[in-house]
């Protein structure tokens, strides 16, 4: 994961004006493991900022999102963040849909995928979601109805390529 000074480059790099806010963002990613929605950054900052909308913490989000600077991903409860990885090969993730855990995939699957003639892709992203070690039920559970899983919504989308790259 990218650490505070180097998101802080890149956001410069690429013309953003380093807040005291934005050092604040970038600090909280560093040094958070997991991912955080909106209302969690909302809520750690507002600590700081008393004065702080919503609105600007999610426009930042999104600022950050679009350099590169962190990375998102739709959950059944919501978008949620995290500092971009620090690795630089291109490569896609699963995410422990209990922990938030990730781990890399270092192959990608877009060569393999049936892209129609005359369509130009220019980005894309692929994510599996499923249970790390340490989450998964014991087997002597039974697996619950798959309608209650919050994968569903994003074996979809992935599905029909709709998802975006980082």
């Amino acid at each position: 994961m990218l650490q505070t000074e180097q998101m802080l480059q890149k956001m410069s790099e690429q013309g953003l004006r380093i807040t005291d806010q934005r050092r604040t963002l970038a600090k909280l990613f560093s040094e958070t493991d997991g991912f955080l929605s909106p209302k969690d950054v909302y809520d750690v900052m507002g600590k700081k900022y008393p004065g702080l909308s919503f609105d600007t913490v999610y426009r930042n989000l999104r600022v950050m999102h679009d350099l590169g600077v962190l990375e998102q991903i739709v959950f059944e409860d919501g978008m949620k963040f995290r500092g971009h990885c620090a690795e630089s090969q291109h490569h896609h993730h699963m995410v422990c849909l209990q922990c938030e855990k990730t781990y890399p995939i270092h192959f990608c699957p877009m060569p393999l995928t049936d892209v129609p003639a005359r369509f130009q892709v220019v980005k894309h992203k692929f994510e599996v979601f499923g249970y790390c070690e340490a989450c998964q039920l014991p087997a002597s559970q039974p697996d619950s109805d798959s309608q209650d899983h919050p994968v569903s919504g994003q074996t979809q989308e992935a599905h029909h390529g709709h998802a975006q790259s980082k």
